[in-house]
């Protein structure tokens, strides 16, 4: 019998709030942690695989955005929806102190501190989101609107289109 995964504090939280979602494991033995690696790890369509990102505002707030995997976040789009002149990415070696999270585990669910959160606009017309569960290795799949409601998060144009 497969040892049962601990749990995270992302899945706690989600636990105590009686969210539904179902905890998904992935082999990080090959190195291969980019989004894109983990939804084929994982069976999962790539679009509905989400990857969490911070970012730090002209004003130096710190702000989460979650956009599909096999996308970019768009700075300027991502700037327009917190109101902030201008975004940019937290260096790696912030991520960590900042959320409690490391960098390919960072979940929006559960960082030290509660900061503005914005999930792509599309996550909304999908049935379930997958998020990094706080741990490399491990995602969390779930409705987008619970997603929204553990996270106090928004819709946003975060993706340029194509």
């Amino acid at each position: 019998m497969a040892k049962k995964a601990a749990k995270t504090n992302a899945a706690r939280i989600l636990d105590r709030e009686k969210i539904d979602y179902e905890p998904l494991q992935y082999s990080t033995d090959d190195g291969k942690i980019d989004g894109v690696s983990v939804a084929a790890k994982i069976g999962a369509p790539v679009e509905t695989v989400y990857k969490t990102l911070v970012a730090v505002g002209s004003s130096k707030d710190h702000y989460v955005f979650l956009v599909p995997v096999a996308e970019e976040l768009d700075l300027k789009l991502a700037a327009k929806a917190c109101g902030e002149k201008k975004i940019e990415m937290v260096p790696v070696k912030e991520i960590l102190p900042l959320t409690g999270y490391v960098r390919g585990g960072c979940s929006p669910i559960g960082m030290k501190k509660p900061f503005r959160t914005f999930v792509a606009e599309q996550a909304s017309q999908l049935n379930e989101i997958i998020v990094s569960a706080g741990k490399v290795g491990a995602q969390l799949k779930l409705a987008p609107e619970d997603l929204q409601k553990a996270t106090q998060a928004e819709f946003a144009e975060l993706t340029a289109k194509p």
